[in-house]
């Protein structure tokens, strides 16, 4: 039983069973941040990926006990929505996701009600451009289904 505030990873792209290169970041940002809150557990998410995330903490020191598998998730919102589901009595929840991605996912921790403190992990530079220029569409994309919710919710 895990007292503390959780430590969530939003997935990322996994290769044939292995994390790829910005999910690596992640996972070695979280592998720091477990060892500064021993009492929390790390929540993995993202389908197809949660197993993979957990086998890779796992390899690199964490206890299996700590680690939960959220493996349904298939966007941004699906993870925190999901792992927010599975936690009793947080206050907030811990994520890591990588830089280019915090703005979008602090949107719709917003929209959800869902209190969040984000830990970045650095993208590899060779990852950069394209995934900053992915985020200039993706998180208008994101702020417009955010609208287009609340809207909806008033009628």
């Amino acid at each position: 039983m895990h007292h503390a505030d959780p430590i969530v990873v939003l997935g990322s792209r996994v290769t044939n069973g292995q994390p790829g290169a910005l999910l690596v970041s992640r996972l070695n940002k979280t592998l720091k941040l477990a060892a500064t809150m021993p009492d929390s557990a790390v929540i993995v998410s993202g389908c197809g990926e949660a197993a993979a995330m957990a086998r890779y903490l796992i390899a690199h020191g964490l206890e299996p006990a700590r680690i939960v598998q959220e493996p349904a998730a298939t966007s941004t919102n699906e993870n925190l929505e999901n792992c927010f589901a599975v936690v009793e009595n947080a206050t907030a929840l811990h994520v890591v996701t990588n830089e280019f991605h915090s703005l979008r996912t602090r949107l719709w921790a917003w929209h959800l009600n869902i209190p969040i403190k984000m830990h970045v992990a650095l993208t590899p530079v060779k990852h950069r451009l394209r995934n900053y220029s992915r985020e200039i569409l993706a998180t208008p994309h994101s702020a417009a289904r955010i609208a287009w919710r609340k809207i909806r919710a008033r009628f």
